[in-house]
């Protein structure tokens, strides 16, 4: 597999949640403004961390585990991927288990939740 290997890994990440968007209705991908301003300002945190880790010498990725291609500050597209790839499936996972137990997210109306426990219902103000 060589080069092809980190991005493998984030291959079967990605097919291993991807399912709850549409087995669960997540709703993770409709709402895609919210999924990018969580994973956006993070993966862009990180980006710049890896950079500077790379440029100073403390992080290297091993040549023949990724794909080659560069961004600017030697930053592999794979941990781009990656950034960005993780957070989603963190995200839908979140969103899934919210959804199996019923929890709001706190923007429903009080009437879209009827099957929530009384405590779980956002307070009308």
């Amino acid at each position: 597999m060589g080069r092809w290997s980190y991005l493998a890994v984030l291959a079967f990440v990605v097919v291993s949640t991807v399912w709850l968007e549409v087995a669960l209705r997540t709703r993770v991908y409709r709402r895609w403004r919210r999924l990018l301003a969580s994973v956006l300002p993070v993966a862009g945190v990180f980006a710049m961390w890896d950079v500077y880790a790379i440029s100073r010498g403390h992080w290297t990725f091993d040549p023949g585990r990724v794909t080659g291609w560069r961004l600017p500050g030697d930053l592999p597209v794979d941990e781009v991927a990656f950034f960005v790839v993780v957070p989603v499936a963190a995200v839908l996972t979140l969103e899934a288990v919210r959804s199996v137990r019923g929890w709001p997210v706190g923007d429903e109306a009080p009437d879209t939740q009827p099957d929530a426990p009384p405590d779980a219902r956002p307070v009308p103000r």
